[in-house]
């Protein structure tokens, strides 16, 4: 088995990373999971979170807001609605999101209100991260 994967992540405004990676860890939408070389191939939503890499060339954390992942046992491609590195990330950056869950979860009720639910808390959990 390969000792590293290829990773990219893109997201509408650029292209953030492409580099060998020994691991993964991201915000799957069901829960948080790790990829690594060899992995069975995967596609997922993910939701907001931070994306974990680590590999030859150092360890890295990139902030998403959602998006997809496709995994399979030679890379792992991310596509991001909003990606940065978490370095580079505020709180501000997250502020909007975060009203507008706080809005979504006023309207929704039901199976929708619980998602909204847990896509603030989710976008909360993460400018927490970000605020340090």
């Amino acid at each position: 088995m390969a000792e590293t994967m290829q990773f990219d992540l893109v997201s509408p405004e650029r292209s953030l990373a492409s580099l060998k990676v020994a691991e993964i860890q991201m915000p799957g939408a069901d829960g948080d999971l790790t990829a690594m070389p060899g992995h069975t191939p995967l596609i997922t939503t993910l939701r907001p979170g931070v994306i974990r890499i680590k590999g030859p060339e150092g360890d890295r954390e990139f902030l998403v807001t959602g998006g997809f992942a496709e995994i399979s046992a030679e890379a792992t491609s991310v596509l991001a609605e909003l990606a940065k590195p978490v370095s580079d990330a505020t709180g501000a950056d997250l502020d909007p999101m975060i009203e507008a869950a706080t809005a979504a979860v006023a309207e929704a009720s039901g199976a929708a209100r619980d998602r909204a639910d847990k896509q603030l808390a989710d976008l909360k959990a993460l400018r927490e991260i970000v605020a340090g």
